[in-house]
C-alpha cells in the first residue's frame, strides 16, 4: 500500500508538469504544431483484410494514447479494484462500508448539480464529468503535506478513489457506449469465458494471456463498448490470491540457507518465492510505474492542450457546462463525500479512519474533487462539440485546481494536536 501512495505521488507530479507542457504548448508561438502532432494519422493495416480504423478514419495519435495506451491503466485499475475487493480494504463488508457509501455520494451529488446546470440537450451529457476523482494528483498534493495527513486518511482517499472508479467504470460501460455489433459482443463474451477458464485450470503461460487480451481489446473496440473496458475486465479475471503460501517458500529456501545449494533446489526456491505472490500483484507490480509515470502523463500531453484566450475564458465563465463541471467537482464532492461519510459514522455504520476528525473529512472531500484524468476522459465520451469539450476542459482544470487549494488549506489547518486518539475513533461518544 505505501508503494502504491509512492508511486501515485510520484506520477500525480509528472502529471502536473505534463499538463503544463499541454498548455504552455497549446498557448504558445507553437499551437499548430500541438494539434498537428496529436491529430496526425497512423496506419493499423495488414494487407487488404485488417485496417484498425475510429469512425471509418484511421486512428490518430490522440486516439492511439485514448483508446489503446489508456487500455493499460483501466487494465492496472481493475487489478487494484481486485486487489482491494480480495485483500485490501475492500474485503471487509465494514471496513469497505464508509468509502463505498463516500464515493456514492461524490458521484451522485455532483451529478445532480450538473444537471441542474444543465437539465437538457447536448450539454446534459456531459453529467459524468464530475463524478470523477484522480487517484495520482490527489495523492501528489496530500505527500506534500506531509504528517498533516495521516496514513489512514490516506487510504481511505485511495480507496474511496477506487470506488469511484468502479462508478466510472459502470457509467462508462452503460452511458457511453455507442451502437452494439451483436457478433463482436459474443467475441468478447468468449474471450472472457476462455481466460476465466485458464485462471481456473492455473494455465499461467504468459504468451497465452497477452495473446487473448489483444484479441478481447480488437472485439471491445469492435463491439461498440469503450476498448479500455476490455483493460478492466483483463485486471478483474487476473488471480489475486498466491498459488502458494509464504511457508513453503520459506520451506524451499531453508536448504539454500544452510548451504545445500544445486540447479534444481535454486529453481524450485525461486518458483515458489515467486508464486507466493498472486499473479494480479505482480503484474500491477510492473505496470503500475509505467502507467502512472508514463501513459497517464502522456494523456494529459494529448488532452490538456486547451487555448486559453480572454475570450475563451469569458465564454467558459457563462457556459452551463463549464459551470457544472466546477460546481459539481468543487462544491458537490465537498458536500457529497463529507455528508454521505458523517450521516453514515453518525448512524453507526461505519467509523471515521482512525486519527480522523470532521474538518479531516471536509478536507479529504475537497481533494475528492480534483477529478483531472478520468473526468477528460469522459469529456472526450460524453461530446463530439469541440466547443462543449474544451468548455468542459476548462472547467475539470479550474475545479481540480480549485479543489486541490481549498482541501489543502483544510487539511494544514488541522494541526496534529486537533486529531482524536485512534481509540475515540474506534469506540465513538453518542453524537459524535
Amino acid at each position: 500500500m505505501l508503494r502504491f501512495l509512492s508511486i501515485e505521488a510520484a506520477g500525480g507530479i509528472v502529471l502536473v508538469a505534463a499538463t503544463v507542457v499541454a498548455l504552455v504548448w497549446a498557448n504558445s508561438p507553437w499551437s499548430a504544431g500541438y494539434q498537428a502532432f496529436w491529430h496526425s494519422e497512423i496506419e493499423f493495416s495488414v494487407g487488404n483484410w485488417f485496417s484498425l480504423e475510429h469512425d471509418g478514419r484511421p486512428l490518430t495519435l490522440v486516439d492511439f494514447v485514448n483508446d489503446v495506451l489508456m487500455v493499460l491503466f483501466f487494465f492496472v485499475v481493475g487489478l487494484e479494484i481486485k486487489r482491494e475487493l480480495v485483500a485490501g480494504e475492500l474485503r471487509g463488508r465494514r471496513a469497505a462500508l464508509l468509502p463505498a457509501v463516500a464515493a456514492l455520494g461524490g458521484m451522485v451529488v455532483p451529478a445532480l448539480i450538473f444537471f441542474a446546470f444543465n437539465p437538457g440537450g447536448d450539454a446534459a451529457a456531459g453529467w459524468g464529468i464530475p463524478m470523477a476523482t484522480d487517484i495520482a494528483f490527489a495523492v501528489a498534493i496530500l505527500s506534500l503535506l506531509g504528517s498533516r495527513v495521516t496514513t489512514p486518511l490516506k487510504v481511505f482517499l485511495l480507496t474511496l478513489a477506487i470506488v469511484d472508479d468502479i462508478g466510472a467504470i459502470v457509467v462508462i460501460a452503460i452511458f457511453y457506449t455507442g451502437e452494439l455489433a451483436t457478433e463482436w459482443l459474443l467475441l468478447v463474451a468468449a474471450v472472457l469465458f476462455a481466460v476465466r477458464s485458464l485462471t481456473r485450470l492455473r494455465v499461467w503461460f504468459t504468451p497465452v494471456y497477452v495473446g487473448l487480451g489483444l484479441v478481447l481489446w480488437y472485439a471491445t473496440f469492435e463491439s461498440g463498448i469503450h476498448a479500455t473496458l476490455a483493460g478492466v475486465a483483463m485486471g478483474l479475471l487476473a488471480p489475486a490470491r498466491p498459488l502458494t503460501g509464504p511457508d513453503h517458500a520459506v520451506e524451499a529456501v531453508q536448504p539454500i540457507i544452510e548451504g545445500d545449494v544445486d540447479a534444481e533446489s535454486v529453481r524450485r526456491a525461486g518458483f515458489l518465492l515467486s508464486e507466493s505472490v498472486s499473479v494480479a500483484e505482480r503484474i500491477e507490480h510492473l505496470l503500475h510505474p509505467l502507467t502512472s509515470l508514463v501513459i497517464i502523463p502522456g494523456f494529459a500531453l494529448a488532452n490538456a492542450g486547451i487555448e486559453i484566450s480572454g475570450d475563451s475564458l469569458g465564454d467558459a465563465a457563462g457556459s452551463a457546462v463549464t459551470l457544472g463541471v466546477v460546481f459539481g467537482l468543487v462544491a458537490g464532492k465537498i458536500a457529497g463525500v463529507a455528508l454521505f461519510t458523517l450521516v453514515a459514522v453518525r448512524f453507526g455504520l461505519s467509523a471515521l479512519p482512525a486519527g480522523a476528525a470532521p474538518r479531516h473529512i471536509f478536507g479529504i472531500s475537497a481533494m475528492a474533487g480534483i477529478g483531472f484524468t478520468v473526468s477528460l476522459f469522459v469529456t472526450g465520451l460524453a461530446y463530439d462539440s469541440v466547443m462543449l469539450q474544451d468548455e468542459a476542459k476548462i472547467g475539470v482544470l479550474v475545479a481540480s485546481v480549485v479543489a486541490a487549494v481549498i482541501g489543502s488549506m483544510i487539511l494544514y489547518r488541522s494541526r496534529p494536536a486537533d486529531i482524536q486518539p485512534a481509540a475515540d475513533v474506534d469506540h465513538p461518544p453518542p453524537g459524535t
